[in-house]
C-alpha cells in the first residue's frame, strides 16, 4: 500500500504542474522476477520515477517505452524474457532467468475511471480490494486497467459488456483473499486478466511512547504502515518526538482501547515499561478479537501478567507474542524494531520467519492462472 500511496501522491504534483504520466504494473511473470504481479511504477514525462516494477534492471528502459506511450496516448504491452541469453536485445540484464510482462498505461485525467483514479478509490478506506487489469500476449491492443471491486461495490473504467464478462472473478478474487490471472475469449479475441487482491496497510498501535519507540515508527513509517503511539505521559506522547506518526495520543488503557479501531490488520506492541499500564492493555485486548499482541520484555513478564490476570492455560494465545520479535540477536533499539517489524509482517503474511536459504519453494506464491 504505501506504493500505491506514493503513486498516488507523485501523480497529483505531475497533475498539478501539468505533466503527462504512465502508469507501469508487471500484469504476468513466468519464472521468477524481482516483482511479482501487481507491483506498479508511476512514470513522469520529466523522467521522475515513483514504486518499482524491478530491482532496477528494467526503469532505464520502463522510461523510453512509457515515454512512447505517453506520446502515442495508447496502451503497450513489453515483454522482458531473461531468460533469452542475448539480453542486449532488450538492453537490460534482468539476471533472474523469468519472462515479465509489463503493461504501460498513459493516464487521461479527464477519465473519471482512470487507473489512478481507482487506486485513489482504494486507498481512501481500510477495505480489501481487487483491481483488475486486461491485456493480451496476442492482441496488439490492450485495454488496461478496467475495474475495482471493494466490498462488492464496482467501480468500472470501462464499457458494462466487457466488465460483466470479468466481474464475477474480481469478486471471487476478493472473496479468496488471493490475487489470480484469469484467461478469457471476448469477441474472438484472446485476453487475460489480472486480478489484483491489494489488502489495507498494517495499522500499528504502540503502548508507550519511549525513546525506544522511535525507531519503531520510523522503520514502520518506511513500509507505509499506519502508525498510532499513545502513552499516559504528556510529555512522551508528543508530535514532536513523533512527526512519522499518523496519530499520537495521551491516554490511559481504557480511553485508549476506546479510541482505536482495531481491525484484522491491526498490530498492538505493549511497550511502555509501566508494568500496570502493560498489564491493563493486555486485560482489555484479551477481551477482544486481537489478530497481533506484541508484549516488549522477558517471557516471566508475560507469564507473571497472564497469572494475575487469571488466564486459563488452556486458552489460545497463539496471537499474544512475547518477547516480541523474531530471534535475531537484537541489543540496541534500532535492532530490536527490526526485529518487531519482521515478525509483524511474517505473521501477517502467514509465514514463519525462517531464513529463506532454507526454503525449498519459490520465494513469491505465484497467482494462480486459470
Amino acid at each position: 500500500m504505501r506504493e500505491i500511496k506514493d503513486i498516488i501522491k507523485s501523480y497529483e504534483l505531475a497533475d498539478k504542474a501539468g505533466l503527462k504520466t504512465a502508469l507501469a504494473t508487471v500484469v504476468q511473470v513466468e519464472g521468477s522476477s524481482y516483482r511479482r504481479p501487481g507491483a506498479r511504477m508511476l512514470i513522469c514525462e520529466n523522467g521522475q520515477l515513483t514504486g518499482a516494477i524491478s530491482g532496477g534492471c528494467l526503469e532505464g528502459d520502463a522510461l523510453r517505452k512509457a515515454l512512447s506511450a505517453i506520446l502515442q496516448q495508447e496502451n503497450k504491452l513489453v515483454t522482458y524474457d531473461s531468460t533469452d541469453e542475448d539480453d542486449a536485445k532488450f538492453g537490460v540484464q534482468l539476471g533472474c532467468n523469468g519472462i515479465v510482462y509489463i503493461l504501460f498505461e498513459p493516464i487521461n485525467r479527464e477519465e473519471i475511471n482512470n487507473p489512478i483514479s481507482l487506486l485513489k478509490q482504494i486507498e481512501e478506506k481500510r477495505e480489501n480490494a481487487v483491481l483488475s487489469t486486461l491485456f493480451s500476449l496476442e492482441e496488439p491492443q490492450q485495454v488496461g486497467t478496467i475495474l475495482m471491486t471493494k466490498n462488492e461495490i464496482l467501480q468500472k473504467g470501462i464499457a458494462d459488456d466487457l466488465v460483466e464478462v470479468i466481474a464475477s472473478d474480481a469478486k471471487n478474487t476478493l472473496n479468496e483473499r488471493s490475487s489470480t490471472i484469469k484467461s478469457y475469449q471476448v469477441n474472438g479475441k484472446s485476453l487475460s486478466a489480472l486480478h489484483d487482491f491489494i489488502e489495507p496497510p498494517i495499522a500499528l498501535v504502540i503502548a508507550g511512547a519511549g525513546n525506544d519507540v522511535q525507531p519503531l515508527v520510523e522503520i514502520a513509517a518506511v513500509l507505509g504502515w499506519q502508525i498510532t503511539v499513545a502513552d499516559g505521559r504528556q510529555t512522551h506522547a508528543t508530535v514532536q518526538r513523533f512527526p512519522k506518526a499518523d496519530l499520537v495520543l495521551v491516554a490511559k488503557p481504557d480511553a485508549l482501547l476506546n479510541k482505536i479501531e482495531i481491525d484484522n490488520r491491526t498490530a498492538l506492541v505493549l511497550m511502555s515499561h509501566n508494568y500496570n499500564y502493560d498489564l491493563a492493555m493486555l486485560d482489555g485486548l484479551l477481551q477482544i478479537q486481537t489478530p497481533y499482541i506484541g508484549v516488549l520484555g522477558p517471557k516471566k513478564k508475560l507469564m507473571r501478567m497472564l497469572g494475575e490476570l487469571e488466564i486459563e492455560e488452556s486458552r489460545n494465545l497463539d496471537h499474544v507474542h512475547g518477547p516480541v520479535g523474531l530471534d535475531i540477536g537484537a541489543e540496541t533499539a534500532e535492532e530490536i524494531a527490526i526485529s518487531i517489524v519482521s515478525e509483524i509482517r511474517a505473521v501477517f503474511a502467514r509465514r514463519s520467519g525462517k531464513t529463506l536459504k532454507d526454503k525449498n519453494a519459490p520465494i513469491h506464491q505465484a497467482s494462480p492462472t486459470i
